[in-house]
């Protein structure tokens, strides 16, 4: 197991100690399960299995996790039957509006279906929340 913190809650499931959490998704990498707090039809979090705090801590070391935590993401949404091209929204929260602290990527669809407040709190790319986009080609490519 890769190392985890003992009272982080997406450290428990990704050692599998919270029963209540669905797992719906597994990589060696990846944990992926429904949010407790849907903003739309389909709402999952991709959370890696090694702890890392938030988007701050990224690495360009960490590309290849945040392409593999996008992807397993999109597949999930298209076997929903989300248009993941017109009608998904994947990213992060951006440091300190994060709830749990633990880095974990935002999957959901359809995007129409969200509500006023859902839309507020996921609108891409402000301070936030950030696209997928934005933190692998914008902030490690210029911050990092």
């Amino acid at each position: 197991m890769q190392s985890t913190e003992e009272n982080c809650i997406f450290c428990r499931i990704v050692r599998k100690e919270d029963n209540k959490t669905v797992i719906e998704y597994e990589t060696d990498n990846i944990v992926i399960f429904k949010d407790i707090r849907p903003a739309t039809k389909f709402h999952f979090l991709a959370v890696p299995k090694k702890h890392i705090k938030n988007c701050k801590e990224l690495t360009m070391d960490h590309k290849p996790l945040l392409e593999e935590m996008k992807e397993s993401l999109e597949k999930i949404l298209t076997e929903k039957g989300v248009d993941i091209t017109r009608d998904s929204l994947l990213g992060f929260h951006w440091p300190p509006f994060n709830s749990v602290k633990h880095l974990h990527m935002h999957g959901m669809g359809p995007k129409d279906q969200m509500g006023f407040i859902g839309k507020l709190i996921f609108k891409p790319n402000n301070r936030w929340f950030c696209s997928v986009s934005f933190i692998i080609c914008d902030f490690m490519k210029f911050y990092l």
